[in-house]
């Protein structure tokens, strides 16, 4: 019902600034369904639909090279709804983005008061001082940089196991943003977060501390569009970005920061939630992306330990709740060519090594991506193939995929 209600709001909004709207200007393909300014200047909204259609094949790979098994699906990979602009004055700038796919929204909890989450940023931006900016609400942290860009704008279909296991994702707080222009073409972008610590869409009480996230990013050769994989714009001089970001989550109760499953026990065996595991974590990335007449080249480092790795608990009824948080060590390198007939070819490498606390193999991912775009990254094409060795394991795998890409 929080669905059809939700689609049925949306529509009745896209219907009303259509009918009163005066002044929408009908875009170019890709640059949003609708485009309004008020007649006094006081606001603007801009509206976008993007969808990923996505099949998905797996296999399992013998060491005497027999494939067995196997399996495949068909799905909506994502279906999104953007809405931006600004309020008052072009100063206050604001952005909602809604997931309609269940892939979107994940799984219901009683966290999120078992409906859906639909709600993936919620946020309003606030140039209130020259090159300072203040952002409140829902949305990505200041992490690493291939979380942070858009999964619209990948290289891939999707992105790598590094940020699979150690981002920090989306969260409900405040972020202070500034530009410094140090001298020539060098410039600095410095970003700082305080965050629930929980993810998003949480309606809980803050059950353990806040997350406090910082993060730096150098521009040596001038600024560019660093949150973008490829080189879409061809650059006639190389463009070059560092980027480090330090995260402490005070007393989380998840396994990965402000991910993963919640840490919690029930010692009385009654169905009720009695208590749950705090641990402090701290997770570190450090990240670069080059790109040079068609060339890019992007490679990341995370880093992730806890003050407490493993935490357990005898029950009343002798059983034990035992939590492991994901620590460890990833590293991804990718590089890709985009030839001017706008179709790419790209390679990358991805090695994932939990600690032995953890529980969990160390693997090492292999992927090889071919890219089409039709009309940049608004109407794509996108298909890789993956191979994925587990360390001890004799088995290993292979992933096929392709995906097409539409935004309005």
């Amino acid at each position: 019902m929080d669905i059809k209600r939700s689609l049925i709001s949306l529509l009745v909004l896209l219907n009303g600034m259509q009918v009163l709207s005066q002044n929408v200007v009908h875009q170019k393909f890709g640059k949003g369904m609708i485009n309004h300014v008020a007649k006094d200047s006081s606001f603007s909204a801009k509206v976008n639909v993007r969808m990923q259609t996505l099949y998905v094949g797996n296999w399992n790979l013998l060491s005497n090279g027999n494939v067995t098994g196997g399996s495949s699906e068909f799905l909506i990979r994502r279906w999104r709804l953007k809405f931006g602009g600004f309020a008052v004055t072009p100063k206050l700038q604001y952005k909602i983005e809604l997931g309609i796919s269940n892939k979107d929204q994940g799984k219901i909890s009683p966290y999120t008061n078992d409906g859906a989450r639909i709600i993936l940023d919620a946020v309003l931006k606030w140039n209130f001082y020259e090159n300072f900016v203040l952002w409140a609400g829902q949305t990505k942290l200041p992490g690493n940089r291939e979380r942070v860009i858009s999964s619209g704008d990948l290289q891939f279909v999707d992105r790598s196991y590094l940020n699979k296991k150690f981002n920090i994702d989306r969260d409900m707080g405040v972020q202070l943003r500034h530009t410094t222009h140090l001298f020539g073409n060098f410039y600095t972008k410095e970003k700082f977060a305080i965050s629930q610590g929980e993810g998003r869409n949480v309606v809980y009480d803050n059950l353990g501390g806040y997350q406090y996230t910082t993060r730096l990013e150098l521009f040596p050769m001038g600024k560019f569009k660093d949150h973008e994989s490829c080189d879409m714009k061809r650059h006639q001089t190389p463009k070059l970005a560092f980027g480090f970001t330090y995260d402490y989550n005070d007393n989380a109760v998840k396994t990965r920061s402000n991910l993963g499953s919640y840490m919690a026990y029930d010692t009385n065996g009654d169905g009720d939630i009695d208590g749950y595991f705090e641990t402090d974590i701290k997770t570190l990335f450090a990240d670069m992306i080059f790109k040079y007449k068609g060339f890019s080249l992007m490679g990341e480092y995370a880093y992730r330990d806890a003050s407490k790795v493993k935490q357990s608990i005898v029950n009343s009824d002798a059983t034990t709740t035992s939590y492991a948080v994901y620590v460890g060590e990833s590293v991804n390198l990718q590089a890709g060519y985009l030839f001017k007939n706008n179709w790419e070819i790209a390679g990358r490498y991805t090695q994932v090594t939990p600690r032995t606390e953890v529980g969990k193999p160390s693997f090492a991912q292999y992927t090889l991506g071919v890219s089409k775009y039709i009309a940049k990254h608004k109407l794509k094409v996108q298909s890789d193939f993956s191979y994925l060795e587990e360390y001890g394991n004799p088995t290993s795998g292979l992933m096929a995929r392709l995906q097409i890409e539409m935004q309005l």
